[in-house]
């Protein structure tokens, strides 16, 4: 009987967590898409440990950046495009929506041909037939499940990329080197360094995560019939607390992730040579001699499940973004019927950039490629974003301050020095 009683304020204590964890969560695993596990195997590859502090690094502007989109959500009820537009010259916000859509798009076709590429691997078949059944699939679903359902699913997908985890206890790594990488920083200045630190960036501070959240605490505070904090301030104790446990929790387990994926590959890949590795599918075909059968699979399977739960959230950010620009009604959690057009830009999205992996684009050097763009949009959607989140027009007295906002800027910053040298080296 003790026992049993035990056990009950246990279990109410992990579905309260659980139930706390939400839009931060699936944000941080979406980040590890097909497009970002191919930008940490060729960085573990080519350079081995020595690019482990990036994930250290990155961490707290991660937080930062995506704190400040969820509070822009919470606060005033409305998408980052929506007060984008009802701030800053339209013209402007449709500048960056139109740069948020390009760097969409190409992610969404290098994420659809990697996951082609998994399958066709794992049980043979086209590549291509393959990536065309995922491409609909993810639309279908987009369009026909109600968005509590969806959300679930999300939730439980992030537990693919434990996967990622379990492929370092197959290798054989060097905890120490490992662990002096992660704090003492290897710097390169050659172009193909640089390309790679940015292609880091652009995949771990991507500007389709800042929509996504933001857009996705509104769905929740809808969902539950909960007002905006402007209309109801003695919330914002709890709700920002929130925010806070599940943002802190999906940026910590998404670079966790990351420094994994780089790890088993510098253990593996690097350590035999094998530094040319261009995409998520290369790695998992290389890791099959290297490691065993067993991590080729877990490798494979976690690119698929991975591109599963990122390409809805990458199609779903471009529609509430290009719905919240031009005024238009519409949410995952309305029907088809009552928001054609926001739709309509899901399923355009998830299909062009299905259409774009039957074109002669290398979906090879698409993977790093939509992350170096990603690192290059995020540039002037980061500063936007951090002028929104600070103005107290917008936000009233939950405009950001103090911490949060210095490591928000810090992001901005580093982002764009590392763009800059990243177009002079390539200059020279």
């Amino acid at each position: 009987m003790i026992a049993r009683s035990l056990r009950t304020p246990l279990r109410d204590k992990l579905r309260a967590t659980m139930h706390a964890l939400g839009p931060g969560l699936v944000s941080g695993a979406a980040d590890d898409d097909p497009s970002g596990i191919a930008t940490y195997s060729q960085a573990g590859a080519q350079y081995g440990v020595g690019l482990l502090w990036t994930t250290l690094l990155t961490t707290p502007l991660m937080v930062a950046i995506q704190l400040a989109a969820a509070r822009i959500g919470r606060v005033t009820g409305q998408g980052l495009a929506a007060n984008l537009a009802a701030h800053y010259p339209r013209p402007l916000v449709i500048f960056l929506v139109a740069l948020l859509v390009i760097a969409n798009t190409i992610n969404i076709t290098a994420d659809i041909a990697a996951m082609g590429e998994a399958l066709q691997m794992l049980v043979g078949g086209r590549q291509h037939g393959h990536a065309l059944l995922f491409g609909l699939l993810i639309a279908f679903l987009q369009v026909y499940l109600p968005y509590a359902r969806l959300a679930a699913i999300f939730k439980w997908l992030t537990l693919a990329l434990l996967a990622y985890v379990a492929v370092l206890f197959y290798a054989k790594v060097d905890w120490r080197a490992a662990a002096v990488a992660l704090v003492a920083p290897q710097l390169h200045v050659d172009f193909d360094a640089l390309l790679i630190v940015v292609a880091l960036l652009g995949t771990t501070i991507s500007p389709y995560l800042f929509f996504w959240q933001a857009s996705q605490e509104v769905e929740e505070m809808q969902r539950k019939g909960s007002p905006t904090l402007l209309a109801a301030p003695e919330r914002a104790p709890a709700a920002l607390l929130r925010i806070r446990f599940d943002t802190v929790s999906g940026m910590v387990f998404s670079n966790v992730i990351a420094a994994a994926i780089m790890i088993a590959a510098a253990a593996t890949l690097h350590a035999h040579g094998a530094i040319s590795i261009d995409s998520a599918v290369q790695a998992a075909e290389a890791l099959r001699p290297l490691a065993g059968e067993q991590a080729f699979v877990l490798f494979a399977v976690g690119i698929i499940a991975t591109g599963l739960l990122a390409v809805p959230v990458l199609a779903g950010s471009t529609a509430y973004a290009v719905a919240d620009a031009l005024g238009w009604h519409g949410s995952l959690d309305h029907r088809f019927g009552e928001a054609r057009g926001f739709y309509a830009v899901v399923i355009g999205g998830t299909i062009a950039g299905t259409a774009l992996d039957f074109t002669p684009i290398d979906p090879i050097k698409a993977l790093v490629f939509s992350a170096v763009v990603n690192g290059i949009a995020a540039v002037p959607i980061m500063a936007m974003l951090m002028l929104l989140a600070s103005n107290p027009r917008a936000l009233g007295d939950f405009a950001i301050r103090g911490r949060l906002r210095f490591f928000g800027w810090l992001a901005t910053g580093l982002m764009a020095i590392a763009v800059t040298l990243m177009l002079y080296s390539a200059s020279r």
